[in-house]
């Protein structure tokens, strides 16, 4: 898979994406990194590390979010430092957004791919502007709550599923499917499986251990978990010590096949993968 300048192997290695969140209010490191020389210092930080892919995100997306955030200032964020760290670094950049304007702005400044946390169906344009400008995709599963007859929110299956892991499953194909109908090469299609959005504790658990089954949809996978509630949850740890919990779905994902991890904390993410693949090529 190819990826701005860079090519992948996704079907046997795991890569490491690193999170760049230019954001106030983001639930891990709000405001750590919106000044543009922290911005740069960290993502040479990164790359220095071992990153292989650098995520750049303006709005925040935890749990609780509205969506409500206006283009013009999630642009005004976002892209100099695209533009920024185009200049600076030669390092394959993914836009996280959902909104079909931004990414178009955010690939004229310098993303080589759209990381889509609604797979498609936020924004009925995205698909076709990632078609028009031949960028890869990383498309994300995630649910609306599901409302009942009156109107209100049904409380005992807020998002609706009859049977969670299949239904994880189709709706990840539908996203591929959209991405297939707007023209997007399907050699340019990573799949998330959204650990942490539209899901209970225990889904997110079962989704965690059910990744090998995601890749017979034929996609990549690109795993998500970096500090998320759900290693909070099993672990009783505030946000900033959930580095172990983190690194253990690392190891999972390398296991499972992912072919991307999307974290924080590179450098310790980085050893886990490499000690997990040195492991597994060992002979006997």
């Amino acid at each position: 898979m190819r990826i701005g300048s860079r090519e992948f192997d996704v079907w046997n290695q795991t890569y490491v994406m690193g999170i760049l969140n230019v954001t106030p209010d983001s639930f891990s490191d709000g405001g750590k990194w919106n000044s543009m020389d922290r911005a740069l210092k960290h993502v040479e930080d990164m790359l220095a590390e071992g990153m292989d892919i650098l995520d750049i995100g303006g709005e925040s997306t935890r749990p609780g979010s509205d969506y409500s955030m206006p283009e013009q200032e999630e642009m005004e964020r976002v892209l100099p430092c695209i533009e920024a760290v185009r200049a600076r670094f030669d390092v394959p950049i993914s836009l996280d957004t959902y909104k079909s304007r931004m990414a178009e702005a955010g690939i004229a400044a310098g993303a080589d791919m759209i990381n889509d946390i609604w797979g498609l169906k936020w924004d009925s344009d995205m698909g076709n502007v990632i078609a028009e400008h031949g960028v890869a995709c990383c498309l994300m599963h995630n649910r609306r709550p599901a409302v009942q007859e009156d109107g209100t929110e049904n409380t005992e299956n807020r998002y609706g599923y009859q049977n969670f892991l299949e239904d994880v499953r189709a709706d990840l194909a539908v996203s591929a499917e959209l991405a297939r109908q707007a023209g997007i090469s399907r050699e340019k299609v990573i799949l998330d499986p959204g650990v942490g959005f539209a899901k209970s504790y225990e889904q997110n658990l079962a989704i965690l251990n059910h990744l090998d089954s995601l890749r017979s949809l034929g996609y990549p996978i690109l795993l998500g978990t970096s500090r998320k509630s759900v290693v909070g949850l099993t672990l009783n740890l505030p946000v900033t010590q959930r580095l172990e919990g983190t690194l253990a779905t690392t190891v999972l994902g390398v296991l499972k096949g992912c072919g991307f991890v999307r974290v924080h904390d590179v450098k310790e993410n980085v050893r886990a993968i490499r000690m997990t693949r040195a492991i597994l090529g060992a002979e006997g």
